[in-house]
């Protein structure tokens, strides 16, 4: 008798210990108020967006961030060293230029047709932050506008121009579209080509900036069109570089570079 009231006691705490298991896996439910919510949501718990608080205020600041470094790098460099985009900026230069039509009409309609395809392709969400995004580049853009130049003059220095600009816009972009916003019709149409086609989202950046520049070859010369393919170029695999980065990356970065000193420090001995 005492064995068989043993084993009893045995059974119901497995019993017990699997019903514990199962209810603290991430796909498992609790029921309030005749709602099943996620595990992991605190009843009372404010969201936004689907975000709690912290989430949010961490998306918007990136966002933020992100605005703030592509509109100074398109400010302090592009615009002063008059080296042509590609994407939407580069096509409305290019309609100008042969057609005669004013950047402030052709840029809002290339503008909605591209958050038109978004929209289909990616959701009503995308468009929400996107919102979030332009408004605030627009927002950095006329403070960077308001205050002295903060960089030299690299009119004299394309090369340098291309490089830094590239990663101005690369590191602004990726970090907006990490976040999954845009900041132009530029990015939402690349976004939406890349969600269609399976490509990576430098690659799709890449497309559309050279298809872009093969056309203003038409009117701007050769020399400046090979500065704004270094540009394109770089920028899109820094865009890349940025929205799929996590901290493993960087803790790999970080363990070579040691090891990279440590080599240097053996041979120097």
């Amino acid at each position: 008798m005492p064995r068989e009231n043993t084993q009893r006691q045995n059974l119901t705490c497995t019993n017990s210990e699997d019903a514990t298991t199962e209810g603290d896996s991430p796909s498992a439910r609790v029921e309030t108020g005749g709602e099943a919510v996620p595990q992991g949501t605190r009843e009372g718990e404010v969201r936004i967006a689907g975000l709690n608080l912290r989430e949010f205020a961490k998306r918007v600041f990136l966002i933020l961030l992100g605005a703030a470094i592509v509109s100074f790098g398109v400010h302090s460099i592009h615009n002063v060293t008059g080296i042509t985009e590609g994407g939407i900026i580069g096509l409305v230069l290019c309609v100008d230029h042969w057609f005669g039509i004013p950047p402030s009409l052709v840029t809002p309609i290339l503008d909605s047709l591209s958050y038109l395809v978004a929209l289909k392709v990616l959701g009503g969400g995308f468009l929400g932050w996107s919102a979030v995004a332009t408004v605030s580049v627009a927002g950095f853009y006329k403070l960077w506008e308001s205050l002295p130049y903060m960089l030299p003059d690299l009119s004299n220095q394309p090369l340098a121009a291309a490089v830094i600009g590239a990663l101005f816009v690369g590191v602004g972009v990726g970090l907006v579209i990490r976040q999954g916003a845009s900041a132009g019709g530029d990015d939402a149409l690349a976004l939406s080509i890349s969600k269609v086609t399976g490509w990576r989202v430098g690659r799709c950046y890449l497309f559309t900036d050279l298809t872009v520049l093969a056309l203003s070859l038409t009117y701007i010369p050769v020399v400046k069109i090979a500065f704004s393919l270094i540009t394109v170029t770089i920028s899109s695999a820094v865009i890349d570089v940025v929205k799929d980065a996590s901290w493993d990356h960087i803790e790999e970065f970080s363990e070579w570079v040691r090891e990279w000193r440590e080599a240097r420090r053996k041979v120097g001995r």
